[in-house]
Protein backbone atom coordinates (compact mmCIF):
# COMPACT_ATOMS: atom_id res chain seq x y z
CA UNK A 1 0.00 0.00 0.00
CA UNK A 2 2.81 2.34 0.81
CA UNK A 3 4.43 1.55 -2.54
CA UNK A 4 1.23 2.37 -4.43
CA UNK A 5 0.97 5.75 -2.68
CA UNK A 6 4.56 6.55 -3.60
CA UNK A 7 3.92 5.69 -7.25
CA UNK A 8 0.89 8.03 -7.34
CA UNK A 9 2.97 10.84 -5.88
CA UNK A 10 5.62 10.30 -8.55
CA UNK A 11 3.05 10.34 -11.38
CA UNK A 12 1.59 13.85 -10.50
CA UNK A 13 3.04 16.54 -12.94
CA UNK A 14 5.07 19.37 -11.63
CA UNK A 15 3.46 22.87 -12.10
CA UNK A 16 4.79 26.45 -11.96
CA UNK A 17 3.19 29.87 -11.70
CA UNK A 18 3.35 32.04 -14.88
CA UNK A 19 2.40 35.74 -14.95
CA UNK A 20 0.30 36.77 -17.98
CA UNK A 21 -1.06 40.26 -18.95
CA UNK A 22 -4.60 40.32 -20.33
CA UNK A 23 -5.83 43.51 -22.12
CA UNK A 24 -9.44 44.53 -21.66
CA UNK A 25 -10.38 47.43 -24.05
CA UNK A 26 -13.04 49.88 -22.99
CA UNK A 27 -14.46 52.33 -25.61
CA UNK A 28 -14.47 55.79 -24.09
CA UNK A 29 -15.68 57.79 -27.12
CA UNK A 30 -18.54 55.84 -28.61
CA UNK A 31 -20.05 58.81 -30.51
CA UNK A 32 -19.87 58.96 -34.30
CA UNK A 33 -18.57 61.93 -36.28
CA UNK A 34 -21.30 64.51 -36.61
CA UNK A 35 -21.43 64.23 -40.41
CA UNK A 36 -21.92 60.45 -40.21
CA UNK A 37 -25.03 60.75 -38.06
CA UNK A 38 -28.49 61.34 -39.56
CA UNK A 39 -29.45 65.00 -39.70
CA UNK A 40 -32.59 64.29 -37.63
CA UNK A 41 -30.49 63.12 -34.69
CA UNK A 42 -28.17 66.14 -34.54
CA UNK A 43 -29.17 69.07 -32.37
CA UNK A 44 -28.84 72.66 -33.54
CA UNK A 45 -26.40 73.42 -30.73
CA UNK A 46 -24.15 70.60 -31.94
CA UNK A 47 -24.03 72.13 -35.43
CA UNK A 48 -23.13 75.48 -33.91
CA UNK A 49 -20.31 74.01 -31.81
CA UNK A 50 -18.97 72.06 -34.78
CA UNK A 51 -18.98 75.19 -36.96
CA UNK A 52 -17.08 77.18 -34.32
CA UNK A 53 -14.55 74.36 -34.02
CA UNK A 54 -13.71 74.14 -37.74
CA UNK A 55 -13.94 77.87 -38.54
CA UNK A 56 -12.49 79.41 -35.35
CA UNK A 57 -15.48 81.77 -35.39
CA UNK A 58 -17.18 83.08 -32.25
CA UNK A 59 -20.62 83.59 -33.79
CA UNK A 60 -23.02 80.82 -34.86
CA UNK A 61 -23.61 80.29 -38.59
CA UNK A 62 -26.32 82.11 -40.51
CA UNK A 63 -27.39 78.88 -42.15
CA UNK A 64 -26.28 75.28 -42.64
CA UNK A 65 -27.17 72.19 -44.63
CA UNK A 66 -26.47 68.55 -43.78
CA UNK A 67 -26.95 65.99 -46.56
CA UNK A 68 -25.85 62.66 -47.97
CA UNK A 69 -25.29 62.18 -51.70
CA UNK A 70 -25.89 58.77 -53.25
CA UNK A 71 -25.44 57.38 -56.72
CA UNK A 72 -22.28 57.06 -58.77
CA UNK A 73 -20.45 59.11 -56.15
CA UNK A 74 -21.35 58.78 -52.49
CA UNK A 75 -20.32 61.33 -49.90
CA UNK A 76 -21.60 63.06 -46.78
CA UNK A 77 -21.27 66.76 -46.19
CA UNK A 78 -22.13 69.66 -43.89
CA UNK A 79 -21.94 73.21 -45.29
CA UNK A 80 -22.11 76.42 -43.26
CA UNK A 81 -22.59 80.11 -44.13
CA UNK A 82 -20.79 82.33 -41.61
CA UNK A 83 -22.44 85.50 -40.35
CA UNK A 84 -19.47 87.79 -40.98
CA UNK A 85 -17.27 87.81 -44.07
CA UNK A 86 -13.50 87.41 -43.50
CA UNK A 87 -11.53 90.63 -43.82
CA UNK A 88 -9.31 89.16 -46.56
CA UNK A 89 -12.13 87.58 -48.54
CA UNK A 90 -11.19 89.21 -51.86
CA UNK A 91 -7.43 89.45 -51.27
CA UNK A 92 -5.59 87.15 -53.66
CA UNK A 93 -9.01 86.06 -54.87
CA UNK A 94 -8.04 83.69 -57.70
CA UNK A 95 -5.35 81.87 -55.71
CA UNK A 96 -7.41 81.26 -52.59
CA UNK A 97 -8.64 77.70 -51.94
CA UNK A 98 -12.10 76.77 -50.72
CA UNK A 99 -12.55 76.56 -46.94
CA UNK A 100 -13.72 72.92 -47.01
CA UNK A 101 -12.06 69.97 -45.30
CA UNK A 102 -11.88 66.83 -47.44
CA UNK A 103 -12.01 63.38 -45.82
CA UNK A 104 -11.84 60.00 -47.55
CA UNK A 105 -13.38 57.23 -45.45
CA UNK A 106 -12.97 59.33 -42.30
CA UNK A 107 -9.28 59.98 -43.06
CA UNK A 108 -8.36 63.64 -43.35
CA UNK A 109 -6.84 64.51 -46.74
CA UNK A 110 -6.66 68.28 -47.12
CA UNK A 111 -8.31 71.58 -46.23
CA UNK A 112 -7.07 73.44 -49.34
CA UNK A 113 -8.81 71.76 -52.24
CA UNK A 114 -9.52 74.00 -55.24
CA UNK A 115 -11.80 71.52 -56.98
CA UNK A 116 -14.60 71.33 -54.41
CA UNK A 117 -16.20 74.79 -54.78
CA UNK A 118 -15.82 77.70 -57.23
CA UNK A 119 -13.95 80.81 -56.14
CA UNK A 120 -17.05 82.92 -55.56
CA UNK A 121 -18.30 80.40 -52.95
CA UNK A 122 -14.99 80.27 -51.08
CA UNK A 123 -16.67 81.88 -48.04
CA UNK A 124 -18.65 78.65 -47.37
CA UNK A 125 -17.10 76.46 -44.67
CA UNK A 126 -17.71 72.82 -43.95
CA UNK A 127 -16.62 69.25 -44.44
CA UNK A 128 -16.89 66.60 -47.20
CA UNK A 129 -16.36 62.87 -46.52
CA UNK A 130 -16.33 60.61 -49.57
CA UNK A 131 -16.29 56.81 -49.77
CA UNK A 132 -15.72 56.80 -53.54
CA UNK A 133 -12.40 58.61 -53.81
CA UNK A 134 -9.24 56.47 -53.61
CA UNK A 135 -7.22 56.67 -50.43
CA UNK A 136 -3.86 55.25 -51.55
CA UNK A 137 -2.96 57.94 -54.11
CA UNK A 138 -1.20 61.28 -53.86
CA UNK A 139 -3.10 64.53 -53.44
CA UNK A 140 -2.05 65.67 -56.92
CA UNK A 141 -3.56 62.53 -58.45
CA UNK A 142 -6.67 62.91 -56.32
CA UNK A 143 -7.25 66.45 -57.59
CA UNK A 144 -7.58 65.08 -61.13
CA UNK A 145 -10.04 62.32 -60.21
CA UNK A 146 -13.22 62.32 -62.29
CA UNK A 147 -15.45 61.96 -59.23
CA UNK A 148 -14.42 65.40 -58.01
CA UNK A 149 -16.39 67.08 -60.81
CA UNK A 150 -19.55 65.28 -59.71
CA UNK A 151 -18.91 66.19 -56.07
CA UNK A 152 -18.32 69.85 -57.01
CA UNK A 153 -21.53 70.01 -59.05
CA UNK A 154 -23.61 68.64 -56.18
CA UNK A 155 -21.92 70.86 -53.61
CA UNK A 156 -22.60 74.00 -55.67
CA UNK A 157 -26.25 73.03 -56.11
CA UNK A 158 -26.67 72.37 -52.38
CA UNK A 159 -24.89 75.61 -51.45
CA UNK A 160 -27.09 77.70 -53.75
CA UNK A 161 -30.22 75.93 -52.46
CA UNK A 162 -29.16 76.81 -48.93
CA UNK A 163 -28.78 80.49 -49.88
CA UNK A 164 -32.12 80.40 -51.74
CA UNK A 165 -33.94 79.05 -48.69
CA UNK A 166 -32.35 81.75 -46.60
CA UNK A 167 -33.62 84.34 -49.08
CA UNK A 168 -37.12 82.87 -49.14
CA UNK A 169 -37.34 82.90 -45.37
CA UNK A 170 -36.15 86.50 -45.34
CA UNK A 171 -38.83 87.43 -47.87
CA UNK A 172 -41.55 85.70 -45.84
CA UNK A 173 -40.35 87.50 -42.71
CA UNK A 174 -40.61 90.85 -44.48
CA UNK A 175 -44.05 90.07 -45.88
CA UNK A 176 -45.48 89.05 -42.49
CA UNK A 177 -43.48 90.48 -39.61
CA UNK A 178 -46.14 89.59 -37.05
CA UNK A 179 -46.22 85.84 -37.71
CA UNK A 180 -43.61 83.90 -35.80
CA UNK A 181 -41.68 81.53 -38.04
CA UNK A 182 -40.81 78.07 -36.80
CA UNK A 183 -37.18 77.19 -36.20
CA UNK A 184 -35.46 75.69 -39.24
CA UNK A 185 -31.93 74.89 -40.31
CA UNK A 186 -31.55 78.36 -41.75
CA UNK A 187 -33.26 80.13 -38.86
CA UNK A 188 -31.00 79.83 -35.84
CA UNK A 189 -32.10 82.93 -33.96
CA UNK A 190 -35.35 84.04 -32.43
CA UNK A 191 -37.76 86.25 -34.36
CA UNK A 192 -37.20 89.03 -31.82
CA UNK A 193 -33.87 89.81 -33.52
CA UNK A 194 -35.58 90.75 -36.83
CA UNK A 195 -35.93 94.38 -35.84
CA UNK A 196 -32.48 95.31 -37.15
CA UNK A 197 -31.87 93.24 -40.30
CA UNK A 198 -33.29 90.03 -41.69
CA UNK A 199 -30.91 87.10 -42.00
CA UNK A 200 -30.70 87.42 -45.77
CA UNK A 201 -30.05 91.15 -45.49
CA UNK A 202 -27.06 90.29 -43.31
CA UNK A 203 -25.96 87.70 -45.83
CA UNK A 204 -26.30 90.16 -48.70
CA UNK A 205 -24.37 92.84 -46.85
CA UNK A 206 -21.51 90.40 -46.16
CA UNK A 207 -21.45 88.29 -49.34
CA UNK A 208 -23.40 90.25 -51.99
CA UNK A 209 -20.24 90.87 -54.02
CA UNK A 210 -19.57 87.12 -54.14
CA UNK A 211 -22.99 86.47 -55.72
CA UNK A 212 -22.31 89.17 -58.33
CA UNK A 213 -18.94 87.59 -59.07
CA UNK A 214 -20.72 84.28 -59.52
CA UNK A 215 -22.93 85.80 -62.23
CA UNK A 216 -19.77 86.88 -64.05
CA UNK A 217 -17.87 83.59 -63.63
CA UNK A 218 -20.50 80.82 -63.48
CA UNK A 219 -22.60 80.82 -66.66
CA UNK A 220 -24.25 77.48 -65.87
CA UNK A 221 -25.78 78.80 -62.61
CA UNK A 222 -26.39 82.38 -63.76
CA UNK A 223 -30.18 82.10 -63.60
CA UNK A 224 -30.09 80.71 -60.05
CA UNK A 225 -27.70 83.43 -58.95
CA UNK A 226 -29.80 86.18 -60.57
CA UNK A 227 -32.70 85.26 -58.29
CA UNK A 228 -30.46 85.91 -55.29
CA UNK A 229 -29.64 89.51 -56.31
CA UNK A 230 -30.91 92.33 -54.09
CA UNK A 231 -30.94 96.08 -54.77
CA UNK A 232 -32.71 99.35 -54.05
CA UNK A 233 -35.10 100.90 -56.56
CA UNK A 234 -36.88 104.20 -57.17
CA UNK A 235 -39.99 102.78 -55.49
CA UNK A 236 -38.10 101.00 -52.71
CA UNK A 237 -35.27 103.30 -51.61
CA UNK A 238 -34.97 101.81 -48.11
CA UNK A 239 -35.77 98.12 -48.62
CA UNK A 240 -33.89 95.60 -50.74
CA UNK A 241 -35.85 94.13 -53.65
CA UNK A 242 -35.25 91.01 -55.78
CA UNK A 243 -35.63 90.73 -59.53
CA UNK A 244 -38.66 88.47 -59.06
CA UNK A 245 -40.35 91.17 -56.97
CA UNK A 246 -39.45 93.79 -59.60
CA UNK A 247 -41.07 91.69 -62.35
CA UNK A 248 -44.20 91.20 -60.23
CA UNK A 249 -44.52 94.98 -59.79
CA UNK A 250 -44.00 95.85 -63.48
CA UNK A 251 -46.64 97.98 -65.13
CA UNK A 252 -48.82 96.41 -67.87
CA UNK A 253 -47.09 96.70 -71.22
CA UNK A 254 -43.62 97.23 -69.74
CA UNK A 255 -41.12 95.25 -71.79
CA UNK A 256 -37.78 96.10 -70.15
CA UNK A 257 -36.14 96.13 -66.72
CA UNK A 258 -34.74 99.64 -66.28
CA UNK A 259 -31.63 100.33 -64.25
CA UNK A 260 -29.09 103.10 -63.71
CA UNK A 261 -25.57 102.83 -62.25
CA UNK A 262 -23.78 105.59 -60.37
CA UNK A 263 -21.76 106.58 -57.31
CA UNK A 264 -24.61 106.85 -54.80
CA UNK A 265 -28.39 106.61 -54.53
CA UNK A 266 -28.62 110.34 -53.82
CA UNK A 267 -26.87 111.12 -57.11
CA UNK A 268 -28.99 108.64 -59.06
CA UNK A 269 -32.26 110.00 -57.68
CA UNK A 270 -31.39 113.44 -59.10
CA UNK A 271 -30.16 112.15 -62.46
CA UNK A 272 -31.79 113.69 -65.58
CA UNK A 273 -31.93 110.23 -67.18
CA UNK A 274 -34.79 109.22 -64.87
CA UNK A 275 -37.14 112.16 -65.49
CA UNK A 276 -39.38 110.50 -68.05
CA UNK A 277 -39.19 107.08 -66.37
CA UNK A 278 -40.31 108.50 -63.04
CA UNK A 279 -42.97 110.61 -64.74
CA UNK A 280 -44.41 107.40 -66.24
CA UNK A 281 -44.28 105.73 -62.80
CA UNK A 282 -41.78 103.10 -63.99
CA UNK A 283 -39.55 101.46 -61.39
CA UNK A 284 -35.79 101.90 -61.87
CA UNK A 285 -33.10 99.78 -60.23
CA UNK A 286 -30.23 101.66 -58.56
CA UNK A 287 -26.76 100.12 -58.90
CA UNK A 288 -24.12 101.82 -56.73
CA UNK A 289 -21.47 99.10 -56.44
CA UNK A 290 -18.60 99.33 -59.01
CA UNK A 291 -18.91 95.60 -59.72
CA UNK A 292 -22.53 96.11 -60.87
CA UNK A 293 -21.34 97.45 -64.22
CA UNK A 294 -19.44 94.23 -64.88
CA UNK A 295 -22.34 92.11 -63.65
CA UNK A 296 -24.83 93.73 -66.02
CA UNK A 297 -22.52 93.10 -68.97
CA UNK A 298 -23.02 89.37 -68.33
CA UNK A 299 -26.66 89.46 -67.20
CA UNK A 300 -28.60 90.68 -70.23
CA UNK A 301 -32.10 89.42 -69.37
CA UNK A 302 -34.21 87.93 -66.60
CA UNK A 303 -37.44 85.99 -67.01
CA UNK A 304 -37.54 86.95 -70.74
CA UNK A 305 -37.29 90.69 -69.94
CA UNK A 306 -34.30 92.58 -71.33
CA UNK A 307 -32.29 94.94 -69.15
CA UNK A 308 -32.24 98.55 -70.34
CA UNK A 309 -29.64 101.09 -69.16
CA UNK A 310 -31.33 104.48 -68.65
CA UNK A 311 -28.08 106.32 -69.47
CA UNK A 312 -27.72 104.93 -72.99
CA UNK A 313 -29.32 105.92 -76.27
CA UNK A 314 -32.45 104.42 -77.82
CA UNK A 315 -34.32 104.25 -74.53
CA UNK A 316 -37.80 102.86 -75.21
CA UNK A 317 -40.82 102.82 -72.94
CA UNK A 318 -42.99 100.45 -74.96
CA UNK A 319 -46.19 102.53 -74.76
CA UNK A 320 -45.87 104.84 -77.77
CA UNK A 321 -48.86 104.79 -80.13
CA UNK A 322 -49.08 105.98 -83.74
CA UNK A 323 -50.10 109.49 -82.70
CA UNK A 324 -47.08 109.93 -80.43
CA UNK A 325 -44.78 108.54 -83.10
CA UNK A 326 -46.11 111.01 -85.67
CA UNK A 327 -45.70 113.87 -83.21
CA UNK A 328 -42.12 112.85 -82.46
CA UNK A 329 -41.33 112.70 -86.18
CA UNK A 330 -42.74 116.20 -86.72
CA UNK A 331 -40.59 117.53 -83.85
CA UNK A 332 -37.47 115.94 -85.34
CA UNK A 333 -38.20 117.54 -88.71
CA UNK A 334 -38.71 120.97 -87.10
CA UNK A 335 -35.37 120.76 -85.26
CA UNK A 336 -33.41 119.07 -88.05
CA UNK A 337 -31.45 122.18 -89.13
CA UNK A 338 -30.86 123.24 -85.52
CA UNK A 339 -29.47 119.82 -84.48
CA UNK A 340 -27.23 119.80 -87.59
CA UNK A 341 -25.91 123.28 -86.71
CA UNK A 342 -25.25 122.24 -83.10
CA UNK A 343 -23.44 119.09 -84.25
CA UNK A 344 -21.14 121.20 -86.46
CA UNK A 345 -20.37 123.57 -83.58
CA UNK A 346 -19.18 120.78 -81.29
CA UNK A 347 -15.90 118.85 -81.79
CA UNK A 348 -16.43 115.79 -83.97
CA UNK A 349 -14.37 113.61 -81.59
CA UNK A 350 -16.67 114.34 -78.65
CA UNK A 351 -20.15 114.02 -80.16
CA UNK A 352 -21.52 111.55 -82.66
CA UNK A 353 -24.95 113.16 -83.08
CA UNK A 354 -27.44 115.66 -81.64
CA UNK A 355 -30.94 114.22 -81.25
CA UNK A 356 -34.35 115.03 -79.82
CA UNK A 357 -34.73 113.38 -76.42
CA UNK A 358 -37.67 111.29 -75.22
CA UNK A 359 -36.36 110.95 -71.63
CA UNK A 360 -36.04 114.60 -70.50
CA UNK A 361 -38.79 116.56 -68.77
CA UNK A 362 -37.28 119.53 -66.92
CA UNK A 363 -33.61 119.37 -68.02
CA UNK A 364 -32.67 121.20 -71.25
CA UNK A 365 -30.16 118.61 -72.47
CA UNK A 366 -28.13 115.55 -71.47
CA UNK A 367 -25.32 113.42 -72.88
CA UNK A 368 -25.85 109.66 -73.40
CA UNK A 369 -23.57 106.94 -74.75
CA UNK A 370 -23.98 104.33 -77.45
CA UNK A 371 -25.75 101.10 -76.63
CA UNK A 372 -22.64 98.87 -76.64
CA UNK A 373 -20.06 101.31 -75.26
CA UNK A 374 -19.07 102.26 -71.74
CA UNK A 375 -21.44 104.41 -69.74
CA UNK A 376 -20.24 107.51 -67.88
CA UNK A 377 -20.07 105.50 -64.65
CA UNK A 378 -18.02 102.76 -66.33
CA UNK A 379 -15.59 105.34 -67.69
CA UNK A 380 -15.16 106.74 -64.19
CA UNK A 381 -14.46 103.25 -62.82
CA UNK A 382 -11.92 102.42 -65.52
CA UNK A 383 -10.06 105.72 -65.09
CA UNK A 384 -9.71 104.95 -61.37
CA UNK A 385 -7.93 101.64 -62.08
CA UNK A 386 -4.28 101.66 -61.05
CA UNK A 387 -3.29 99.61 -64.11
CA UNK A 388 -5.72 101.09 -66.63
CA UNK A 389 -4.80 100.96 -70.31
CA UNK A 390 -5.40 104.20 -72.22
CA UNK A 391 -5.24 102.45 -75.60
CA UNK A 392 -8.06 100.11 -74.58
CA UNK A 393 -10.13 102.95 -73.17
CA UNK A 394 -9.93 104.82 -76.46
CA UNK A 395 -11.98 102.23 -78.35
CA UNK A 396 -14.15 101.04 -75.46
CA UNK A 397 -15.51 104.50 -74.71
CA UNK A 398 -19.03 104.86 -76.03
CA UNK A 399 -19.82 107.46 -78.65
CA UNK A 400 -21.55 110.39 -77.02
CA UNK A 401 -24.91 111.69 -78.18
CA UNK A 402 -26.33 115.04 -77.09
CA UNK A 403 -30.06 114.77 -76.47
CA UNK A 404 -32.05 118.00 -76.24
CA UNK A 405 -35.45 118.78 -74.76
CA UNK A 406 -37.41 120.63 -77.51
CA UNK A 407 -39.97 121.93 -74.99
CA UNK A 408 -37.42 123.67 -72.75
CA UNK A 409 -37.29 127.51 -73.01
CA UNK A 410 -33.46 127.54 -73.12
CA UNK A 411 -33.46 125.23 -76.14
CA UNK A 412 -36.13 127.32 -77.85
CA UNK A 413 -34.18 130.55 -77.23
CA UNK A 414 -30.92 129.02 -78.47
CA UNK A 415 -32.69 127.74 -81.58
CA UNK A 416 -33.99 131.23 -82.33
CA UNK A 417 -30.53 132.76 -81.87
CA UNK A 418 -28.94 130.09 -84.05
CA UNK A 419 -31.42 130.83 -86.85
CA UNK A 420 -30.75 134.58 -86.64
CA UNK A 421 -26.96 134.49 -86.19
CA UNK A 422 -25.61 131.03 -87.00
CA UNK A 423 -22.01 132.29 -87.25
CA UNK A 424 -22.08 134.41 -84.08
CA UNK A 425 -19.24 133.51 -81.75
CA UNK A 426 -21.39 134.29 -78.72
CA UNK A 427 -24.14 131.88 -79.83
CA UNK A 428 -21.61 129.16 -80.66
CA UNK A 429 -20.03 129.54 -77.22
CA UNK A 430 -23.47 129.22 -75.62
CA UNK A 431 -24.00 125.94 -77.49
CA UNK A 432 -20.62 124.62 -76.32
CA UNK A 433 -21.25 125.65 -72.71
CA UNK A 434 -24.61 123.87 -72.70
CA UNK A 435 -23.03 120.71 -74.07
CA UNK A 436 -20.22 120.78 -71.50
CA UNK A 437 -22.67 121.46 -68.66
CA UNK A 438 -24.77 118.50 -69.82
CA UNK A 439 -21.63 116.33 -69.78
CA UNK A 440 -20.96 117.28 -66.16
CA UNK A 441 -24.54 116.57 -65.12
CA UNK A 442 -24.49 113.24 -66.98
CA UNK A 443 -21.38 112.09 -65.10
CA UNK A 444 -18.63 112.66 -67.67
CA UNK A 445 -15.34 114.50 -67.22
CA UNK A 446 -13.42 116.84 -69.53
CA UNK A 447 -10.12 116.15 -71.20
CA UNK A 448 -9.43 119.93 -71.23
CA UNK A 449 -11.44 121.71 -68.52
CA UNK A 450 -9.65 125.03 -69.21
CA UNK A 451 -11.73 125.62 -72.33
CA UNK A 452 -14.98 125.17 -70.43
CA UNK A 453 -13.79 127.47 -67.62
CA UNK A 454 -12.74 130.17 -70.09
CA UNK A 455 -16.10 130.13 -71.91
CA UNK A 456 -17.98 130.16 -68.60
CA UNK A 457 -16.05 133.21 -67.32
CA UNK A 458 -16.69 135.00 -70.63
CA UNK A 459 -20.42 134.35 -70.21
CA UNK A 460 -20.29 135.71 -66.65
CA UNK A 461 -18.52 138.85 -67.92
CA UNK A 462 -21.25 139.44 -70.48
CA UNK A 463 -24.08 138.94 -67.99
CA UNK A 464 -22.44 141.32 -65.49
CA UNK A 465 -21.95 144.03 -68.11
CA UNK A 466 -18.16 143.85 -68.05
CA UNK A 467 -16.42 144.67 -71.31
CA UNK A 468 -14.62 141.66 -72.78
CA UNK A 469 -11.62 143.91 -73.50
CA UNK A 470 -11.29 145.10 -69.92
CA UNK A 471 -8.04 143.78 -68.48
CA UNK A 472 -7.16 142.75 -64.97
CA UNK A 473 -5.95 145.66 -62.87
CA UNK A 474 -2.19 145.69 -62.46
CA UNK A 475 -0.76 145.23 -59.01
CA UNK A 476 0.53 148.38 -57.22
CA UNK A 477 3.69 147.81 -55.26
CA UNK A 478 2.55 149.47 -52.07
CA UNK A 479 3.96 146.86 -49.83
CA UNK A 480 7.53 148.32 -50.03
CA UNK A 481 6.67 151.97 -49.05
CA UNK A 482 6.25 151.38 -45.31
CA UNK A 483 9.61 149.63 -45.24
CA UNK A 484 11.35 152.59 -46.98
CA UNK A 485 9.73 155.07 -44.58
CA UNK A 486 10.94 153.01 -41.66
CA UNK A 487 14.43 152.98 -43.09
CA UNK A 488 14.42 156.80 -43.54
CA UNK A 489 13.14 157.29 -40.01
CA UNK A 490 15.84 155.02 -38.66
CA UNK A 491 18.49 156.93 -40.64
CA UNK A 492 17.25 160.26 -39.33
CA UNK A 493 17.25 158.95 -35.77
CA UNK A 494 20.79 157.69 -36.24
CA UNK A 495 21.92 161.08 -37.64
CA UNK A 496 20.34 162.93 -34.73
CA UNK A 497 22.03 160.55 -32.31
CA UNK A 498 25.40 161.15 -34.00
CA UNK A 499 24.94 164.96 -33.88
CA UNK A 500 24.03 164.80 -30.20
CA UNK A 501 27.09 162.66 -29.50
CA UNK A 502 29.32 165.13 -31.40
CA UNK A 503 27.87 168.06 -29.45
CA UNK A 504 28.53 166.34 -26.16
CA UNK A 505 32.12 165.60 -27.16
CA UNK A 506 32.64 169.22 -28.23
CA UNK A 507 31.28 170.50 -24.93
CA UNK A 508 33.57 168.19 -23.00
CA UNK A 509 36.52 169.37 -25.09
CA UNK A 510 35.81 173.05 -24.36
CA UNK A 511 35.73 172.38 -20.62
CA UNK A 512 39.08 170.56 -20.55
CA UNK A 513 41.19 172.80 -22.96
CA UNK A 514 41.81 176.04 -20.73
CA UNK A 515 43.75 174.23 -17.99
CA UNK A 516 46.69 173.15 -20.17
CA UNK A 517 46.88 176.71 -21.71
CA UNK A 518 47.49 178.36 -18.30
CA UNK A 519 50.17 175.85 -17.56
CA UNK A 520 51.94 176.79 -20.82
CA UNK A 521 51.87 180.51 -19.91
CA UNK A 522 53.40 179.76 -16.51
CA UNK A 523 56.13 177.78 -18.16
CA UNK A 524 56.89 180.45 -20.80
CA UNK A 525 56.98 183.38 -18.40
CA UNK A 526 60.52 182.78 -17.24
CA UNK A 527 61.67 182.67 -20.87
CA UNK A 528 60.36 186.20 -21.44
CA UNK A 529 62.12 187.34 -18.40
CA UNK A 530 65.40 185.96 -19.67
Amino acid sequence: VEDEEEEEEEEEPKTKTVKKTVWDWELLNDSKAIWLRPATEVEEEEYSKFFKAISKDEKPPLSYTHFKAEGDVEFKSILFIPEVAPSDMFDNYYNKAAALKLYVRRVFISDEFDELLPKYLSFIKGIVDSDTLPLNVSRETLQQHTSLKTIKKKLVRKALDMVRKLAEEGTSDNDDDDDAEGATAADTKSSDDKAELSKYDKFWKAFGKAIKLGIIEDASNRTRLAKLLRFYTSKSPDKLVSLEQYVENMKPGQKSIYYLAGESREALEKSPFLERLLAKDLEVIYFTDPIDEYTMQNLTEFDEFKFSNASKEDLKFGDADDKEKAKAKATRDAFKEFTKWWKDVLPSDDVEAVKISNRLVTTPCSVVTSKYGWSANMERIMKAQALSDDSRMSYMKGKKTLEINPRHPIIKALKAKAEEEPESEEVRNLAKIMFETAMLESGFTFEEPQGFASRLFTLVRTNMGISPDEEVEAEVEEADEPEEADEVADAEEAADAEEAADAEEAADAEETEPEPAAAVEDEEAPKDEL
